[in-house]
């Protein structure tokens, strides 16, 4: 006696509902199928996949539940499985109300009795609609990275980027050779020279600058040192935050890259210039007259200047 109630008592596991609150309290749909394809259990995350109330389920088969096109791929899947009785597993995508397309894995297995003969046909459906476009996006994002790293390597202006460890996360070749002989026969050793210390293949001032971004977390720092009987422009970038920077390294004995730096620092010159020459007529203040229409002309005249 003590053992029949025992049994019976809410919550353990002889009673027949526990199982069901089991089932329901899992966030994966799972369903149960005879060998007709008729549904004989499913949980809540399975009602909520359906679109449909358990009532509209259990007793009817995948044709009555699913659209044709679904009801088609279950049913066949499920012969499939009958025939070949293992574990099965499969992607495909199911239509939703709105008209979006849900890619799903689904996981099927057979059940047996004590005879050891199939009754019917378990299974559970994994939502994999986010991880799928993670992984486009990966891969879009690894097809630009291999565009980026190419480009990186056929520029003429020297580039390595760093990590906070101070390791080389890349570098072109115009870098190795910006460098010296040294770092330009290692580069042929080491693609890229990726790993190495960066302390080492720098000169101090570039690795300063380097370790001096990445600390602050600044935006951009710029600087001209000489080199290798070079004088070199040195562009540090801050890549990602605190955790990768870069340097674009110019040589600027080159002929073409003198010219085009000149045009560059002297247009900057004249804007500041320009700024510079605003800033004094708003000081003079309203009874200036004549300096003020005397400076803004030759603020027009910049103007002119650079239109032409």
């Amino acid at each position: 006696m003590i053992y029949d109630k025992k049994s019976f008592i809410p919550g353990n596991m002889d009673d027949p509902e526990i199982y069901q609150k089991i089932f329901d309290a899992m966030p994966i749909p799972i369903f149960y199928r005879d060998l007709n394809g008729a549904y004989l259990m499913c949980n809540k995350a399975h009602e909520e996949f359906s679109g449909k109330p358990a009532a509209q389920i259990i007793g009817r088969s995948v044709f009555d539940v699913h659209t044709k096109q679904m009801a088609d791929i279950y049913f066949h899947r499920d012969q499939e499985l009958l025939k070949n009785p293992d574990v099965q597993i499969y992607e495909t995508q199911v239509m939703q109300k709105d008209g979006s397309r849900m890619d799903v894995v689904i996981n099927k297995a057979v059940i047996r009795n004590n005879d050891d003969e199939i009754i019917g046909i378990v299974g559970s459906i994994n939502d994999v609609t986010m991880l799928k476009k993670t992984e486009k996006r990966l891969e879009k994002a690894q097809e630009s990275m291999e565009i980026s790293s190419h480009m990186l390597h056929k520029i003429n202006v020297g580039i390595i980027m760093m990590d906070e460890k101070h390791k080389v996360i890349d570098s072109n070749e115009s870098f190795a050779q910006l460098m010296g002989e040294e770092t330009t026969e290692l580069y042929e050793t080491i693609p890229g020279l990726k790993g190495a210390d960066v302390e080492v293949l720098v000169p101090e001032v570039i690795f300063k600058m380097l370790s001096s971004i990445l600390s602050s977390g600044e935006e951009i720092l710029e600087r001209d040192i000489k080199y290798n009987n070079r004088l070199l422009h040195i562009t540090i970038v801050s890549l990602y935050q605190y955790k990768v920077v870069g340097a674009v390294i110019r040589d600027m004995s080159a002929p073409l890259l003198v010219r085009d730096e000149i045009i560059n620092r002297a247009q900057r010159i004249k804007v500041q210039n320009i700024e510079t020459v605003q800033k004094i007529a708003t000081l003079l203040g309203e009874n200036a007259a004549e300096t003020e229409e005397l400076l803004n002309s030759i603020i027009e005249s910049h103007r002119y200047d650079d239109d032409q």
